[in-house]
């Protein structure tokens, strides 16, 4: 009987293991989660005592012009790179895949490198590069005879959009590469063999072969994806600074939240952002699977 109670008090040992984590995780994630949702409702510049003032921070919100640009120059510049780094991720998936490729390892660390780079670096980098006068964008075309004069690429909100856009692509078409082709292992090469075998093309074992075994990678790729291009913040403050040059044009929702919180010090209506966007990251994660896992069943 003593063996057994010592036998079952040992049991217990593991809890002692996993309760750092989950006071880590209490502490660090649930608590600010509520304590941002409980701060919505108020209005305070985290010196005076909060006011309450109930939902008028989220009916705010809908009348908000800044945050309705917000909303619009997020998804103009997260779209173009969320599809591109998904089609580039399963085209370069595919090609690595095939049996007579060499070198595949060596591509897959190249392509996943720009991930281990900071987007604030990466951001940064780029924002050296298509300086006015002296990037060397400009001074490159200059010497190519393909511009007269140093063009102002960051004073256009196209260019400065598809740049942020490109610098998204860029950082993590490899990621999802990786992924893409860890998937593709796993397709059997018997039916691949067999499809071959009864006429079907390289594009026709691509897109009616491999996609479809695919999709459920697919499906998690896409709302990862979805849900770090609602949240663009560093590659936009570096291009474009705080305020979303030129004309906000830059301004996305994360960025709009950090200059009411930490700039306009209201914490109260930076919450409420906060939460507008995780119901819009709700909204566009669910259309994406209701357009896709929907019409698969």
């Amino acid at each position: 009987m003593q063996k057994k109670k010592a036998r079952i008090s040992k049991d217990h040992y593991g809890y002692l293991f996993i309760a750092p984590y989950f006071l880590a995780f209490l502490l660090f994630s649930i608590y600010p989660i509520f304590y941002t949702l409980r701060m919505s409702f108020f209005k305070w510049d985290g010196l005076t005592e909060p006011a309450f003032v109930g939902a008028a921070n989220y009916a705010r919100l809908l009348e908000d012009e800044f945050f309705l640009d917000s909303i619009f120059n997020t998804i103009i510049i997260s779209l173009p790179a969320i599809v591109f780094q998904l089609l580039c991720g399963l085209v370069l998936a595919f090609l690595l895949n095939q049996p007579r490729f060499r070198g595949g390892g060596i591509f897959k660390a190249v392509f996943y490198f720009p991930n281990l780079v900071t987007a604030i670096s990466l951001g940064i980098l780029f924002w050296l590069l298509f300086d006015w006068q002296a990037g060397g964008v400009n001074k490159v075309l200059m010497a190519l005879n393909l511009i007269s004069e140093p063009v102002n690429w960051r004073m256009s909100a196209p260019f400065s959009r598809g740049i942020i856009s490109f610098v998204l692509w860029f950082q993590y078409f490899g990621y999802y590469t990786i992924i893409f082709t860890a998937g593709a292992k796993g397709i059997s090469q018997d039916v691949l063999e067999a499809a071959q075998i009864d006429g079907a093309g390289r594009l026709q074992t691509f897109t009616r072969i491999m996609i479809p075994l695919l999709k459920p990678i697919i499906t998690y790729a896409a709302i990862t994806t979805i849900i770090g291009g609602m949240q663009i913040f560093d590659v936009n403050y570096a291009i474009g600074e705080a305020t979303g040059k030129p004309g906000h044009a830059t301004l996305s929702m994360v960025l709009y939240m950090y200059n009411q919180s930490f700039t306009n010090y209201n914490y109260g209506y930076g919450a409420a952002i906060s939460y507008g966007l995780f119901i819009l990251i709700i909204v566009f994660s669910a259309i994406y699977m209701r357009l896709t896992v929907g019409k698969e069943e």
